[in-house]
């Protein structure tokens, strides 16, 4: 069993959690995040703070008892203080601006591309700098990855959408003769 699954999590002020036979509920002051609960695992609400454990000694139910006590930590969290990814843009003539829901990109192609923003997420963008912020940690991880992967950052020139802090190996390229 997990080490981190083993400790019970403290419940953060301003923060309340309900637990059903079906699902996890934890509302606090950024939102309301809700998880479908797993068959394998108990979800118990004590004193000092929810305690994950499994329920039969199964492969399965081992590997999934330290993945929902990580989940559960994220959702308490994204309801406190939230979650934020960062993305760089590099090359001449790549942007991007934020219109009403819709993130507009100039990535060099021959057509500008519009990527619908999803629900609970506020972006932001500045000359260069991408700021995904939202309650709930998939979302905006997945967001953003959807985001990169429209033109990732390739090896010669660095040019490209990048995490921050992301580095990118580059490669020599061609030498002269």
């Amino acid at each position: 069993m997990s080490r981190l699954a083993k400790r019970p999590i403290a419940i953060p002020q301003k923060t309340e959690i309900s637990v059903s036979a079906d699902s996890v509920v934890v509302k606090g002051p950024k939102g309301t995040l809700q998880k479908p609960a797993h068959r394998l695992i108990l979800i118990e609400v004590g004193a000092d703070g929810v305690q994950v454990s499994k329920k039969g000694d199964t492969l399965e139910a081992r590997a999934a008892v330290g993945t929902y006590a990580s989940h559960v930590r994220n959702m308490f969290k994204g309801v406190t203080e939230g979650f934020s990814k960062k993305l760089f843009v590099e090359g001449v003539g790549f942007k991007w601006e934020v219109q009403g829901k819709t993130l507009n990109l100039a990535l060099g192609f021959s057509h500008p591309v519009k990527v619908a923003i999803p629900e609970g997420l506020t972006v932001t963008a500045d000359k260069g700098t991408l700021t995904i912020a939202g309650h709930d940690k998939e979302v905006v991880g997945q967001f953003a990855a959807d985001i990169r992967a429209l033109k990732k950052p390739e090896p010669y020139k660095g040019k490209g959408i990048r995490y921050e802090g992301e580095v990118v190996r580059r490669k020599q390229g061609k030498k002269a003769a």
